[in-house]
């Protein structure tokens, strides 16, 4: 396998293996990352996140000081997948993104999910077909043409060559574009492709159905070496809203909703504080303020924003704008005016 082949692969993959690897119970720090992937060994930083990763999800691993390696706790073990209940919502989680991808996309996950699990023993494999879990994610649909677009860019992504496509961005506004492919984001119900704008001269995210016409071109590029597509949507809480340097901006959650917020990891950088009241604050740091502003609004009147001052006033004109709106007369809509005039015909 070859550098770059490890480089695509799914983050859920290098985890399986460096469970693996730790139910062998002999690999120090450095040796785990040549043993998950010893083509293109993850970063001290990647591995260590994946470490917490495997940790909060429940896996009991520790390091032995006295052989140096890292270990399951004594009795646990993985040998004969025997699925723990984090193990078996882990799974579960991996087939629910799969359904809700649909197509193609997930098609490989879905399909090793569903090795791993029949390799389990026959109480735990019945015991994943009616699941007590139920993995709510935004459904993600992709048409035939665009499930296609997704596999050109998919295969530009991994052989690091220039495509040309049609856009139509937001406003919709029609372009030609020419992009250098770095990875995909999939967020509320629809994927991006993250791509080095070639006419722009800068990085942007296109929405896959936005995209048409796609067709690959002869120019290869190198990808920028420190791209990392789990960093580039760790500020962001959709994973696609990029501005400048992350800014720290504090909100407060009232009591009655202290524990959500605080269950809500909406960014991978967040310091929370406890008050006495039972209200607890959460300061986080994101790439685009605007998009926590529009996030915070969900929670309606229990989450104030706090600071930076310009970020609060933000707020606070926003919900002005929603409290004007829904204090004049409720607008008439086209079925009332139609009904309006049924009744003046009968008098």
């Amino acid at each position: 396998m070859s550098a770059k082949d490890t480089a695509v692969e799914p983050k859920f993959v290098l985890l399986l293996r460096l469970l693996g690897a730790i139910e062998e119970g002999r690999y120090d720090f450095e040796t785990l990352k040549a043993r998950i992937a010893s083509d293109a060994p993850p970063s001290t930083r990647s591995l260590r996140r994946y470490l917490a990763t495997l940790a909060e999800a429940g896996f009991p691993w520790y390091f032995d000081r006295a052989s140096g390696t890292y270990r399951f706790r004594e009795g646990y073990g993985m040998r004969r997948l025997h699925l723990s209940s984090h193990e078996l919502l882990g799974l579960l989680a991996m087939r629910g993104m799969a359904a809700s991808l649909g197509g193609n996309i997930a098609a490989s996950i879905d399909e090793i999910t569903q090795k791993l699990i029949g390799v389990a023993d026959r109480s735990t494999t019945n015991s994943t077909e009616r699941p007590a879990v139920r993995i709510h994610m935004s459904d993600i649909a992709l048409d035939p043409e665009r499930t296609a677009i997704f596999e050109l860019l998919r295969g530009a992504q991994h052989d690091a060559r220039t495509v040309h496509f049609a856009y139509v961005d937001k406003r919709g506004r029609r372009s030609h574009r020419t992009v250098d492919p770095y990875g995909f984001v999939v967020s509320g119900g629809r994927a991006y492709l993250v791509a080095f704008d070639q006419g722009r001269k800068d990085r942007r995210v296109f929405a896959l159905d936005n995209v048409s016409a796609a067709r690959l071109g002869v120019r290869r590029f190198e990808p920028p070496s420190d791209f990392d597509i789990e960093a580039f949507a760790a500020d962001s809480i959709s994973g696609i809203m990029h501005g400048g340097s992350p800014v720290a901006v504090t909100v407060r959650f009232a009591a009655v909703v202290a524990s959500a917020a605080k269950a809500d990891r909406i960014v991978r950088e967040r310091s929370v504080v406890d008050r006495a009241d039972g209200s607890v604050e959460i300061t986080y740091a994101v790439s685009d303020p605007d998009e926590l502003v529009r996030w915070t609004l969900r929670w309606g009147a229990e989450a104030e924003i706090l600071a930076p001052a310009h970020v609060r006033a933000n707020a606070g004109a926003i919900a002005a704008a929603i409290a004007a709106r829904y204090a004049g007369p409720k607008p008439r809509t086209k079925r009332s005016a139609t009904r309006n005039r049924s009744r003046a015909a009968a008098t």
